[in-house]
């Protein structure tokens, strides 16, 4: 038997009940809040396809690679909402991100935005601010984002 594993958005819900139906397919996030859940799960369970399309075509990276990636997403927690909701069609939710990287602690806070298109939620893209960055990333090191750029290339802006 195995026992149901705890989403790794925060929810307090099971990754059965809660993001693993928008990773399957089987159901579209109603709000950009659910958007950004499941996009912090899909980092954490390192799921580039689903990354990738839900990321606005207009800032879509090529393709995502996790191979070298030693980020270990730990938490999530959601600052603010402005927008969003299922009426919306566009939405900014801020969050941080909690994550061990070199047996070092840190905080990635970023404020991003989000756009409806149809019935679908897309992450256009966010203001970024790492925490101890001279302990946990060094400038020319991999982005903790999973974009595959140099740090300084991507998020460090």
């Amino acid at each position: 038997m195995t026992l149901p594993i705890p989403c790794p958005c925060g929810s307090n819900l099971s990754y059965t009940q809660c993001c693993a139906r928008f990773h399957n397919g089987d159901n579209l996030p109603a709000t950009a809040e659910a958007l950004m859940r499941s996009r912090f799960t899909a980092f954490a369970l390192q799921k580039s396809a689903y990354l990738l399309a839900t990321w606005h075509n207009s800032t879509r990276p090529a393709h995502l690679d996790f191979t070298n990636d030693t980020t270990q997403w730990l938490r999530l927690e959601i600052v603010s909402t402005k927008k969003g909701g299922a009426n919306d069609n566009k939405g900014i939710v801020s969050f941080n991100a909690h994550f061990k990287q070199h047996g070092e602690d840190g905080v990635l806070s970023e404020t991003s935005r989000f756009s409806k298109i149809g019935d679908r939620w897309f992450y256009v893209d966010g203001d970024v601010k790492l925490a101890n960055t001279q302990t946990i990333h060094s400038k020319n090191g991999l982005c903790p984002c999973g974009s595959g750029k140099k740090f300084k290339r991507c998020c460090m802006n």
